[in-house]
């Protein structure tokens, strides 16, 4: 078979397609080149310069072991006090975090720009208790005000209970008050529980004037008298001192701090401050039985939106810590809310010492919630005892 005779290329026509290859090469690098100046232009926005507030900016896309990860390739010093299975980040995605905002280990950071609500569920688990992760995070939400407001039959025994309570626990302490050291209130004092409502079983219904979580607070501070830590308890009507100013549910932080403020310049002697809560979970994510006897779990919320939130989130983890070893699943963990709408402070920039406290959810009973109380109070005071250099009474 005879062979084809090779034929060398047409010079001019390989070299005008040469020069359209990389003609096409080069626009397309161009093109790709402006949309990629143009979108690190409107990221900084304008007027941008470099400062200490936009550094800041910047790192909260990295957790701080990525951060002590960078810090220790000048200073390997850093690195010691990291677990020993921590791994130093990927390059390709740590750019890739940095420059969309989008974490790989979290979906919710690609889906909150595409789920409308989903942003309302977003907050870091600083500690996870025992069956804790983000598909049951608590729940922060501002009911209507006609919600709120509505009448609603309560099981009136609980208030008879109550002031049989105040009565002995003023017998008990008479002649031998303690100092009052503790702040306990309720900026969402109308906050109740279905079990205790006469014909209710609507979770978004689970509001009264008087059967609600400020018992839990009265039963807190009673707990803490019968241990020798003296405690204000406020009861005020947060709600209804918002529909004195013309105010919206979601600034009850607002007015409690107005009644925080007070209590402090009242009394110098307060050193802790608890916010008491329900949260609006079902009953399998706030209940737990421990030794056949079924409590209503705690969680604690620390608000990250100011400079000194670490030392309350300290006082969250030990508390924690102590509730977990002495009761071992009553404590779902420490939660800091970061979604849309949530406070972030909850007024925890007055005190490296306060906190928001919940006790159990809309599905629990007084009961449980006050069995919850009970062990919070006692490892309570066994940590205000060893910081106080004392024993318990």
């Amino acid at each position: 078979m005879r062979k084809r005779p090779y034929r060398r290329p047409n010079s001019a026509s390989w070299n005008r397609t040469s020069t359209l290859r990389q003609y096409f090469f080069t626009s397309v690098t161009g093109v790709l080149s402006i949309f990629i100046v143009t979108a690190i232009i409107t990221a900084f926005g304008p007027g941008y310069s470099l400062t200490s507030a936009s550094l800041k900016g910047f790192s909260e896309h990295l957790s701080d072991e990525v951060l002590i990860h960078l810090m220790g390739t000048e200073n390997t010093y850093f690195t010691q006090e990291l677990p020993e299975e921590s791994k130093p980040p990927q390059v390709t995605s740590l750019v890739f975090e940095l420059a969309t905002s989008i974490d790989p280990n979290d979906p919710r950071s690609l889906l909150g720009r595409e789920l409308p609500g989903i942003n309302f569920f977003g907050g870091d688990i600083l500690v996870a208790g025992q069956g804790s992760d983000f598909t049951n995070l608590p729940m922060e939400s501002s009911p209507p005000p006609e919600v709120i407001a509505k009448e609603r039959e309560a099981a009136t025994e609980r208030l008879e209970e109550m002031d049989q309570m105040r009565e002995a626990i003023a017998e008990l302490t008479a002649g031998n008050e303690p100092p009052k050291t503790v702040h306990i209130m309720h900026s969402h004092n109308r906050e109740s529980f279905l079990p205790e409502l006469k014909g209710e079983d609507n979770a978004n219904g689970a509001f009264h004037d008087s059967v609600n979580i400020t018992l839990a607070g009265e039963r807190l501070g009673q707990e803490l008298a019968k241990r020798g830590i003296g405690s204000e308890v406020d009861t005020s009507d947060v709600y209804t001192k918002l529909g004195d100013r013309g105010w919206q549910y979601s600034r009850s932080y607002d007015m409690s701090r107005e009644i925080l403020e007070s209590a402090m310049a009242e009394n110098e002697e307060l050193e802790f401050f608890f916010d008491l809560h329900r949260d609006s979970m079902p009953r399998d994510v706030t209940t737990v039985k421990i030794n056949g006897i079924e409590y209503a779990k705690t969680v604690f919320v620390v608000g990250t939106k100011h400079n000194n939130y670490e030392k309350n989130r300290d006082l969250a983890e030990k508390l924690h810590a102590k509730l977990e070893e002495a009761f071992p699943g009553l404590s779902r963990g420490v939660y800091s809310p970061l979604s849309v709408g949530a406070n972030g402070i909850y007024n925890q920039d007055l005190s490296e010492n306060a906190l928001v406290v919940e006790f159990g959810g809309v599905d629990n009973s007084l009961d449980e919630v006050y069995r919850s109380v009970e062990a919070f109070a006692e490892i309570f005071a066994e940590y205000y005892f060893e910081q106080d250099g004392t024993e318990e009474e």
